[in-house]
């Protein structure tokens, strides 16, 4: 059994909007008191969405400064990342990363990288799948990876499906993987993330066989790990306490959980969390302790 600190990273809000948890922080004073509340309650790490998807550069770097500007003042030990953007060319795509790394210095250590690319969806009107296709080049990829090296970012890897943790790995395996690196492996729920109907389209289901594919796949590798449900509820699946008793770490938040008869804070999700690795015995990790143990690099 591990005795390593958990890491609890709460991705707090995403697109998902009022209409499905009205408990979803969107403006930036909601996004302000939910971090701090979040970190209160044993998140060691933040994701948050600004507004809009759709800003880039500056117009999505000043809104997430509006929230975090205060929130690190409050609480300067805080790790956090933000999303991607909707944009066509990659240089909008990290536009908003580079002003916020310039201006925040300490107060940005971490950043995201999607490795792959995936069709999301969920079951139409006429009974049969739709949706779009997320798309991240084999270049996309090298931008994100090149960007998180060049500012001293630690890259929080989401995993999709197993195509992309090859991807992850290949890196790993060359000497190009930036220092601070997480894996974060989702798991679907039976829902549509976004609460659009049933039936998911990616990856891999939230059962003991399909994390131990994913722990095969990490064999050997050193790097940190942690486990989502997208589309349900994490701790209604054998694969949070499997985590735990593994060595790994949990991520939770109002982004990913979708169960149309409960409507939790931010808060309750990390709550659970900490319930539950305190019967596996571990401790959980203050931002501090996740740091060292990711091995962010200093800003």
């Amino acid at each position: 059994m591990s005795d390593t600190p958990v890491i609890i990273e709460a991705a707090i809000n995403g697109t998902a909007p009022k209409s499905r948890n009205p408990n979803v922080p969107r403006t930036a004073d909601e996004i302000e008191a939910d971090a701090i509340a979040s970190l209160n309650a044993g998140a060691a790490i933040i994701h948050a969405h600004n507004a809009n998807i759709r800003w880039t550069g500056r117009e999505a770097a000043d809104d997430y400064l509006a929230a975090w500007r205060p929130i690190l003042d409050q609480r300067p030990d805080a790790l956090w990342y933000p999303t991607g953007v909707v944009a066509p060319g990659i240089d909008d795509r990290l536009a908003h990363t580079e002003i916020l790394a310039a201006e925040l210095g300490s107060g940005l250590r971490m950043a995201y990288v999607d490795p792959g690319s995936t069709n999301v969806g969920w079951i139409g009107r006429s009974g049969a799948p739709t949706g779009y296709t997320y798309t991240n080049t084999f270049e996309d990829i090298a931008a994100f990876f090149g960007q998180c090296a060049r500012l001293a970012l630690g890259p929080a890897v989401a995993i999709y499906e197993p195509g992309w943790l090859f991807t992850t790995l290949h890196y790993l395996h060359q000497d190009r993987l930036p220092a601070g690196t997480m894996v974060k492996l989702y798991f679907t729920g039976p829902y549509d993330v976004m609460g659009r109907g049933t039936g998911p389209s990616y990856g891999l289901p939230p059962t003991e066989n399909a994390l131990g594919a994913y722990l095969d796949m990490l064999e050997g590798s050193g790097l940190p790990w942690s486990v989502s449900v997208w589309g349900g509820d994490l701790m209604a699946t054998p694969v949070a306490r499997m985590a735990l008793e593994r060595g790994g770490h949990l991520h939770v938040g109002l982004e990913e959980f979708y169960d149309p008869g409960r409507q939790p804070t931010n808060v309750e999700l990390i709550a659970e969390c900490v319930d539950l690795a305190a019967e596996v015995g571990r401790p959980i990790a203050t931002p501090t302790q996740a740091a060292e143990l990711l091995g962010l690099p200093s800003r």
